[in-house]
């Protein structure tokens, strides 16, 4: 269409710094799932915000970070890829978490990329504000940015500038999606997300990355309501354990959670049926990066 504008935005950045965050504050509604744990994010997921006649395709990427396992290796491939063919690139840090080697390492990479780059120290809410002024300096010596913002996306302030600033730099073009589109993610990828989303909540520090979520079955029903079926994937029996609670009373909050979570999203009623499975090598199942969104590495 005529006078439209449409481009890709990667938004990068070390883990923790708020970028799934910053995406659901910039497109309006959750699209991406966020948790304090870092490295939430495991596959790439896109955003679509709107602004006047701009549309915004935000990539929310994992973390960048020094991958061990397997995983973790497709995670930071995955973060890498979602810079592919972008018309900007949004890096995200942690303004009250400050600069550190993980800050250092992801800006050295990007330093020398040739799309445009925005530097967004998010969390300005909670950061101490001369200390944010020193962050800025000290990034904008270390890569030529083209634009600095202060942000909190938890609060909103400066995101409207943010989106704003994001829209100006959009390429001419007709947009990619339909006005009412927020996530380029299937509904079916979006449940699993969410359950997950609500086991990092409620285990905390028990099981942090030890566990995956596969959507078996996703079918509507004749009233209009979605039947889901899922299994929550875990390493060894005493993990089954903890997931399950004393009397199944852990995995039926986290079926309730995530079933409330997906009925505001989806706009239906949700049926969701959930159970655990210990499968050892599940972080070895390519069939299992596919669901999840992730590409196999070597």
């Amino acid at each position: 269409m005529e006078g439209q504008k449409c481009g890709l935005v990667a938004v990068v950045g070390a883990p923790n710094a708020g970028k799934s965050t910053l995406v659901n504050a910039l497109v309006g509604q959750k699209v991406a799932i966020v948790s304090p744990k870092a490295q939430t994010t495991r596959a790439r997921l896109m955003g679509i915000a709107i602004e006047g006649d701009a549309q915004l395709l935000l990539v929310d990427t994992p973390g960048i970070f020094d991958p061990a396992r397997r995983l973790d290796r497709a995670m930071v491939a995955a973060a890498w890829e979602g810079t592919s063919g972008a018309d900007l690139i949004a890096l995200v840090v942690d303004g009250k978490g400050g600069i550190g080697p993980k800050v250092r390492a992801v800006v050295e990479s990007l330093k020398d990329r040739r799309e445009k780059k925005l530097l967004i120290l998010n969390k300005v809410d909670i950061a101490d504000k001369p200390r944010l002024l020193g962050h800025a300096a000290t990034l904008n010596d270390l890569a030529a940015f083209d634009e600095t913002f202060f942000v909190s996306a938890t609060t909103g302030d400066g995101v409207a500038e943010l989106k704003a600033a994001l829209a100006a730099q959009m390429p001419e073009g007709p947009w990619h999606f339909p006005a009412d589109q927020v996530s380029d993610a299937t509904d079916r990828m979006l449940a699993a997300e969410i359950t997950r989303e609500q086991l990092y909540h409620l285990l905390h520090a028990e099981l942090p990355y030890a566990t995956a979520v596969e959507t078996e079955r996703y079918t509507e029903r004749d009233d209009g309501s979605v039947e889901i079926y899922q299994q929550i994937l875990v390493g060894r029996t005493t993990q089954r354990a903890i997931v399950l609670g004393k009397g199944g009373s852990m995995i039926r909050e986290i079926g309730a959670r995530a079933r409330a979570q997906l009925k505001i999203l989806l706009g239906v009623e949700v049926h969701l049926y959930l159970h655990v499975k210990v499968r050892p090598d599940w972080e070895e199942d390519r069939s299992l990066y596919r669901e999840i969104g992730l590409d196999w590495v070597d």
